[in-house]
């Protein structure tokens, strides 16, 4: 079967720096509903579109691609008496951003009694390499059409 819209596309991928350095990756396979429904880069589904089980390619992403330029408006410093005692450093909260939107930002440094706060996805502003290989392609139920997600063992589990 071929990858289309409303296709379950099973796969690995790996997820590198332009540099070659390992950033992400699976070690079991995953599954994405294939056709826009935001579960995978545009790039990569674009890619992906009427390819087959055993399809492997590598694609350059560029920041647009990925996770897009970094917003400096999503890094905050915010007093530390605003937090719950025990904020560390990595830590994540959920927040509104500037646009009113709910957000998570990362604790990304704590100094005296400022807490540095970024809601930019970790590797916003950088250029990535997304391999990827297709293990499998099969026609979506209903149920995982209506959710936008596969469901079972490589998908999403309720």
């Amino acid at each position: 079967m071929k990858i289309e819209k409303n296709s379950a596309v099973t796969f690995r991928y790996k997820l590198s720096d332009v540099t070659g350095k390992v950033l992400d990756g699976s070690t079991e396979p995953m599954a994405y509903l294939h056709g826009g429904y935001g579960n995978l880069f545009p790039k990569v589904e674009q890619a992906l579109e009427g390819k087959v089980a055993g399809y492997q390619a590598t694609l350059e992403l560029s920041v647009q691609d990925a996770f897009g330029e970094r917003d400096e408006s999503l890094a905050q410093v915010i007093p530390k008496s605003d937090f719950p005692p025990g904020v560390k450093v990595g830590g994540q909260l959920q927040a509104l951003g500037p646009d009113g939107h709910a957000r998570m930002f990362t604790v990304m440094k704590i100094k005296g009694q400022s807490v540095m706060l970024d809601g930019n996805h970790p590797l916003a502003g950088k250029a990535l390499r997304f391999s990827v290989s297709v293990t499998d392609v099969r026609a979506a139920t209903d149920e995982e059409i209506a959710h936008g997600h596969v469901h079972g063992a490589h998908g999403h589990h309720h």
